[in-house]
C-alpha cells in the first residue's frame, strides 16, 4: 500500500478493524505503512459509538469493493505457505503444505526419502556437513541413524551438533540441497529409472508394520499372485524366526555376532525365549551371557530393537550365503 486511503474508505476500514479481535486487527495493521497507520488510527479514535447502521454501511462498502476485485492466482501456493507460516510457524506450516500441496516439496528431496542409506551415502558423503545435517533431518529416524553410522566417524560429532543446534532451515538451503541431490542422482543413475522396490523392500515394510498386517497382506496378495506372495514371504526375516534355528545354525550365527549386541538383543526377551540361544553355547559361555544380561542396566526399547535388527541382518547375510536356513519354507506365512 502506498497511497493514503480516502476518508470514506478509511472510516470503513476503521470500523472493520474495530469489529475484529485484537490479534486479527494487529496482524492487518502490521501490513500498513506509517501514513496509513496514522489515518486509520485517527479514524478509529474519532469513531465514537458505532451504531448498527454504521457497521452495516462499512460492511456493505467492503462487500461492494470485493465484488469489483479479482484475486490473482499467480504463485498461490507461495501465498498460502506465507500465511500458514505466519500463523503456525515454519515447521507446522511445512507439514500442512506437504498435505495440501505435496508437489511443493522438491522432487529430489522426496526421492531421497525412499532411497536406502547405502544408496544415499555416495550421493552426500563429500558434501558440506550442513547439507548432510539437513538431509538427516528429512529422513525417517531409522534411515537417518543408519546413514549417520555409515558416514566417517570424524564427521559424525559435527553432524550431530549441527542437528542439535538447528532450529530453522531456509528455503534457499532446501533448494541448494535439492540441486545437489538432483545432480548426484543424475550423475549416478543417468536418465534411466531407479531400481526401487521389489520383494525384499515389500517384506521389510511388512516387518516394520505393527499388528497383523503381515498375515492380512500376504493372504490377500496370495489370492491375486501366489508367486509374488511367496517371493515376499521368502524375504521376510523377523527376530522370532531365529528361535527356530537348530543349535548348529544358531551357533554359526552367534559366531558372527558381537557379545554386546547379543546381550542387548536378549535383554528385551522373556527368559524362556532366550533358551534357543543358550542351547547353542557351552554352559560356561551361556552362564557368562546370563550374568551380563543381569548386570546390564535398563535399556531403551530402541536399543534392544536395534540390536535385534543387527542380528537379523547378520542372519540374512548367512542365509543369502547358504550357510543357514531361515524361515518356514513351506509357503505358509509364519
Amino acid at each position: 500500500m502506498s497511497e493514503v486511503l480516502p476518508v470514506n474508505e478509511a472510516e470503513r476500514a476503521a470500523v472493520i478493524l474495530m469489529l475484529m479481535d485484537d490479534d486479527e486487527a494487529a496482524a492487518l495493521l502490521g501490513l500498513l505503512d506509517p501514513d496509513e497507520l496514522q489515518v486509520i488510527g485517527e479514524k478509529m479514535i474519532a469513531l465514537g459509538d458505532i451504531g448498527p447502521d454504521r457497521i452495516a454501511a462499512a460492511i456493505e462498502g467492503f462487500v461492494r469493493h470485493a465484488d469489483s476485485s479479482t484475486l490473482s492466482a499467480h504463485d498461490r501456493p507461495q501465498q498460502v505457505r506465507s500465511r500458514m507460516t505466519r500463523a503456525l510457524g515454519e515447521v507446522k506450516a511445512d507439514s500442512i503444505m506437504q498435505r495440501i500441496a505435496p508437489e511443493d516439496r522438491p522432487r529430489s528431496l522426496e526421492l531421497a526419502r525412499w532411497l536406502a542409506p547405502p544408496v544415499l551415502l555416495p550421493l552426500v558423503e563429500h558434501e558440506h556437513p550442513q547439507a548432510i545435517a539437513v538431509l538427516l533431518l528429512l529422513l525417517e529416524a531409522e534411515h537417518a541413524a543408519e546413514l549417520l553410522s555409515m558416514l566417517p566417524a570424524n564427521l559424525q560429532p559435527d553432524l550431530v551438533e549441527r542437528i542439535a543446534r538447528m532450529r530453522k532451515v531456509s528455503p534457499h538451503a532446501m533448494a541448494m540441497l535439492d540441486e545437489i541431490l538432483s545432480a548426484k542422482i543424475s550423475q549416478r543413475f543417468g536418465q534411466s529409472a531407479l531400481e526401487l522396490g521389489g520383494a525384499r523392500e515389500a517384506a521389510e515394510l511388512i516387518n516394520l508394520a505393527t499388528g497383523n498386517v503381515g498375515k492380512t497382506v500376504i493372504s490377500d496378495i496370495t489370492q491375486r499372485d501366489a508367486d509374488l506372495a511367496r517371493a515376499i514371504e521368502g524375504e521376510m526375516f523377523t527376530f522370532e524366526m531365529l528361535f527356530a534355528l537348530d543349535p548348529m545354525a544358531m551357533g554359526r550365527l552367534l559366531r558372527d555376532v558381537d557379545n554386546e549386541i547379543l546381550v542387548d538383543a536378549l535383554k528385551g526377551l522373556p527368559e524362556d525365549q532366550r533358551d534357543p540361544f543358550f542351547a547353542a553355547m557351552s554352559s560356561r559361555a551361556a552362564d557368562g551371557v546370563k550374568d551380563e544380561i543381569e548386570m546390564r542396566g535398563r535399556l531403551k526399547k530402541q536399543d534392544v530393537i536395534e540390536a535385534q535388527k543387527r542380528m537379523i541382518g547378520k542372519a540374512r547375510e548367512l542365509a543369502d550365503a547358504g550357510e543357514i536356513s531361515l524361515g518356514a519354507g513351506d509357503g505358509e506365512f509364519v
